[in-house]
């Protein structure tokens, strides 16, 4: 039987033995038919398809948004369009998280600013009465 061990297919990708059977695990990878002796032998092709998973995620996929993307790419009737709507949901997606984290880090600026450093007991420090307290307004 021709194929990749599981350890080849990680050092192919430059991902760890682990990351092979979870992605294997969450269905972005086939599982692959195994030898007479139980080894499970990988197609070639294994490699570009974690290689593409991880791609992905450097720019903010999540994993179930993955194995959609990689659905299209393998799928004859691919449609340009439905990979448009699905980029521009991710932007619309990522600029709203943008958006909290530039309150969020706003509110932070703004506790750190009245915290008046070392020395401070517990109760007179903002950052914590204001969390404890719930007095912090979002926005």
């Amino acid at each position: 039987m021709n194929g990749l061990t599981i350890s080849q297919i990680a050092k192919g990708s430059n991902v760890n033995i682990e990351t092979v059977r979870y992605y294997e695990k969450r269905g972005l990878i086939s599982e692959p038919p195994r030898t007479e002796s139980g080894y499970r032998m990988f197609p070639k092709e294994v490699i570009q398809d974690i290689q593409f998973i991880k791609r992905a995620q450097d720019i903010g996929f999540t994993l179930e948004e993955i194995k959609k993307l990689l659905c299209a790419s393998n799928n004859e009737n691919f449609q340009s369009e439905e990979m448009y709507q699905f980029a521009n949901n991710k932007i619309q997606e990522i600029d709203s998280k943008i958006h909290e984290f530039i309150q969020m880090k706003s509110l932070l600026e703004e506790l750190a600013a009245k915290c008046p450093g070392s020395g401070v007991p517990k109760d007179q420090c903002p950052i914590i009465t204001n969390l404890s307290k719930g007095e912090i307004e979002d926005g």
